[in-house]
């Protein structure tokens, strides 16, 4: 109960509170309700560039601010479910807008402006995608986010104010090909947390363990089940022998992991039919990044998060079917430790 006081102690102070709303808007990118676990993510992602730390903050003000002006929902906007989105989408424009994708370069006035709109944007998609999704009781996830960053990158190919990177470029699918490469131990290693890191598009394996643990915070069961994500998507990479740099990079990991949390104790209850739906559910998730991946690649725009979204709304949408499982309404999850509380005797949400 301390845990939950200290986590809840500024969600309505008259002046701290916005500052907590935001913080929770960062951490619900990995589905954490916490500001405590929201200020280590960015703490993790300012590790790594203190150029992502900066535009994630700003996304995420201006996609929470946008909520308040419009009047949305005031315990989603305290949850951080307007900002979550918002995060992303800075760091996406300054990565594909950079030439140094690691770290990102500094944005110039157009692109700041660019940001404010897409930030703001996200926050309209949310309620959107609610009538959309809200009758069937699943949540929109982060597609407003995918939607709004496919939207305005792919603009950016008809201007001339915003320089784009090399990765924008539509190349052939047949760049694929190769050899089977030889991996090697930091194949693992540099592919699981840098799996985990990618969420946030952070090429920094030790943002990835920093954000693992922002999750741990607030849920145990969710970080093992991000870690579990990573590490069965670079499993499959391994063993059907994708290339050793992609896998490197954490590109096969971060949707998988994403997966893995959302099912794995959060929108259904963790017993042993339905961590074996996950099992599946992280499986497919590794393949339909790398179909995506080739199906993407001659328009130039990234996968980001769309096969995370695309298997999980499947996955949820077919709960209905599969009576051994226990389907957690996106209002009533919490955590998986909660789920298995309220819900762990077979009743429904």
């Amino acid at each position: 109960m301390a845990d939950v006081a200290l986590k809840d102690r500024l969600r309505d102070h008259p002046t701290l509170g916005f500052a907590d709303w935001v913080l929770r808007g960062i951490g619900q990118v990995v589905f954490q309700n916490n500001p405590i676990s929201g200020a280590v993510i960015l703490a993790a992602i300012f590790y790594n560039s203190w150029i992502y730390g900066t535009v994630c903050l700003l996304g995420t003000i201006i996609s929470t601010l946008t909520a308040l002006w419009l009047k949305a929902d005031r315990g989603m906007i305290k949850d951080g479910l307007y900002g979550f989105n918002g995060a992303l989408i800075p760091i996406a424009l300054v990565a594909y807008t950079s030439q140094n994708f690691t770290t990102g370069n500094m944005p110039n006035v157009h692109l700041w402006i660019y940001i404010v709109l897409c930030a703001a944007f996200t926050s309209v998609m949310v309620p959107a995608f609610g009538a959309l999704l809200g009758p069937h009781k699943v949540p929109g996830l982060t597609m407003p986010f995918v939607l709004t960053t496919w939207f305005f990158l792919g603009a950016l190919l008809q201007f001339t104010t915003i320089d784009v990177s090399t990765a924008l470029k539509p190349t052939s699918p047949s760049d694929f090909t190769g050899p089977r490469p030889d991996y090697t131990l930091d194949t693992w290693n540099f592919g699981i947390f840098n799996g985990i890191a990618e969420i946030f598009f952070q090429d920094n394996w030790i943002s990835g363990i920093i954000i693992l643990i922002g999750i741990a915070i607030n849920t145990r069961i969710g970080a093992v089940m991000a870690l579990m994500g990573s590490a069965l998507a670079v499993a499959v990479g391994v063993f059907y022998g994708a290339h050793d740099e992609a896998i490197r990079d954490g590109l096969f990991g971060y949707n998988a992991a994403l997966t893995a949390m959302a099912l794995g104790g959060l929108f259904y209850v963790l017993n042993l039919p339905g961590f074996i739906y996950t099992v599946i559910g992280v499986l497919v998730t590794t393949r339909v990044w790398a179909s995506l991946g080739i199906f993407l690649e001659p328009s130039g725009m990234p996968v980001l998060t769309s096969a995370f979204v695309f298997v999980t709304w499947l996955m949820l949408l077919a709960k209905n079917g599969f009576p051994a499982l226990i389907p957690v309404a996106p209002a009533d999850a919490t955590t998986p430790e909660e789920n298995l509380k309220r819900f762990g005797g077979g009743q429904k949400a």
